[in-house]
């Protein structure tokens, strides 16, 4: 095989790998399984970025924030209404993923 003939079938391999990953990538950021969404308000604030989150069939949940919302500095106050993400494993704990305006 001659040189150039290499380099195509790298291409083609290259292509393709990138093709499924970000087709596997974009599919697993659309669905996450067994996630339970869920809406709520925050209670109290806790050091270390906890939250108190009393949701809307009133139980309370000890939350986090997820990592978007510290990157985008998007701030949490006592009393905004937000979605909590709970693990169907520990229904006690979750992370807060979006704030309502």
């Amino acid at each position: 095989m001659s040189k150039t003939a290499f380099w195509r079938v790298g291409e083609i391999k290259k292509h393709a790998r990138s093709a499924v990953t970000h087709q596997t990538i974009s599919e697993f950021m659309a669905k996450k399984d067994g996630v339970i969404e869920i809406e709520g308000s925050v209670v109290e604030a806790l050091p270390n970025a906890m939250f108190r989150v009393e949701l809307t069939n009133g139980h309370k949940v000890l939350a986090h924030i997820s990592g978007k919302m510290r990157q985008h500095y998007i701030r949490i106050l006592p009393e905004d209404k937000v979605i909590v993400e709970l693990s169907p494993y520990d229904l006690t704990r979750g992370r807060i993923v979006y704030r309502y305006k």
